[in-house]
């Protein structure tokens, strides 16, 4: 059912410490348990398992319960061993995990959705039970009496969930690309603002409540850091992976940021550096550099008997720039792009060398990750990919 693996822990690189390959079915949700050698896992097939580690070295289930519907996400509560399930069918079903781990007992049904839920998060401080759905609504519940508290409805089904304790924000990130902050109190909830910075939909979000900035991955491959403590409206972009942004997860303390994407890489971002906003792109009817129209500005190309040239833009400043007068690439990953993108040729010749430096390390999986775990105590990570596989690595050679 599982393999054990005895790598070679001399590499800087993710350690692979074992497999979990014993699924008919892909598995939605995961979670490395704290303190104890095993995994909690959510598959579509409708079950739930937990995988403790033998004396074999291999991970075999003391839990395989079904549901009576399939399980499309999961929030688990070490402290309490609280289980919350998020159901096709719209309701969050909660569950208490015996102290052995050997068996689940049936605590409380929310009926907290009309479809689909997308995300469950459980908050021990608060006692309160957050969940988002297909519906469009996000709601919260008491969890010792299982009253509904309030509702929210969102523009678009949310895709994205996080908790701040301390301030009572939820950060809720939508299918739109638009991540919405909202109050919460006990019977209601407001609206602080709305911010879009991502082409693409918001596929996952990370808050750092110590350093005060939430970190947003999304299907246009890229993140955001918001720094929300600031208050300075810093939007910080983060280019490394080449398909959607599937997980991130902050590790405190030692300032880094570890994404995975759907194409199977690992990237372990340094965020003890100052970072650069990137500039917006600036509009020209002409190229910034050489005054060369571009195509769609007809009179500047009659009057000047010239061709219109395509449009680009200079990723370090900005300017609307031709082909020629941006032939060259670089990495700016002080900017975020740990690939080579394209930029002026004066940007060109005024980056140097140890501005080129890469700030992140990027590792490849060998799987398409769909849903990725990252328990900081020990510095394990687990990935779920679209090969029906679990692996869990130690992190802690790159980590650190």
């Amino acid at each position: 059912m599982a393999a054990e693996i005895h790598p070679k822990p001399q590499a800087r690189i993710p350690v692979l410490l074992g497999k979990i390959e014993a699924f008919q079915d892909v598995v939605s949700t995961a979670v490395i348990i704290p303190k104890e050698d095993g995994v909690i896992t959510v598959s579509e097939d409708r079950t739930v398992r937990v995988w403790l580690k033998r004396d074999s070295g291999q991970y075999w289930p003391s839990i395989y319960h079904t549901l009576p519907a399939p399980c499309s996400c999961m929030s688990f509560n070490p402290e309490t061993r609280r289980l919350s399930l998020g159901m096709d069918t719209g309701t969050v079903s909660e569950f208490i995990l015996a102290e052995d781990y050997n068996k689940m007992t049936p605590s409380k049904n929310y009926q907290a959705h009309q479809g689909r839920v997308t995300v469950v998060l459980f908050v021990l401080e608060m006692e309160w039970v957050l969940s988002t759905g297909q519906d469009k609504n996000f709601t919260w519940h008491c969890s010792e009496s299982g009253q509904r508290l309030g509702v929210y409805r969102t523009p678009a089904w949310v895709s994205g969930l996080q908790f701040d304790v301390e301030t009572r924000h939820a950060f809720v990130g939508e299918h739109s690309g638009q991540v919405t902050i909202l109050k919460l109190e006990q019977d209601r909830c407001s609206l602080v603002t709305t911010f879009k910075g991502h082409a693409g939909s918001v596929t996952a979000l990370c808050w750092d409540p110590v350093q005060r900035v939430l970190f947003s991955g999304s299907s246009d491959h890229s993140i955001i850091m918001w720094d929300i403590g600031g208050c300075k409206g810093t939007a910080i972009e983060l280019q490394g992976h080449n398909e959607k942004v599937q997980g991130l997860s902050c590790a405190p303390h030692t300032r880094q940021l570890i994404s995975c994407s759907s194409d199977g890489g690992i990237v372990i971002w340094n965020m003890d550096v100052t970072r650069q906003e990137t500039p917006e792109w600036q509009d020209s009817d002409s190229c910034q550099k050489c005054e060369q129209p571009f195509f769609w500005n007809f009179k500047q190309m009659w009057d000047s008997k010239k061709i219109g040239l395509r449009q680009h833009h200079c990723r370090k400043c900005g300017q609307a720039v031709c082909g020629k007068c941006s032939s060259k690439r670089s990495t700016i990953p002080l900017m975020g792009f740990e690939f080579e993108v394209r930029v002026c040729d004066p940007c060109h010749e005024s980056i140097t060398d140890e501005d080129r430096a890469p700030t992140a390390t990027i590792h490849d999986s060998k799987h398409g990750i769909l849903y990725m775990h990252f328990e900081p105590t020990r510095g394990w990570l687990l990935t779920s990919g679209t090969d029906k596989v679990i692996k869990l690595w130690d992190m802690t050679p790159v980590v650190s």
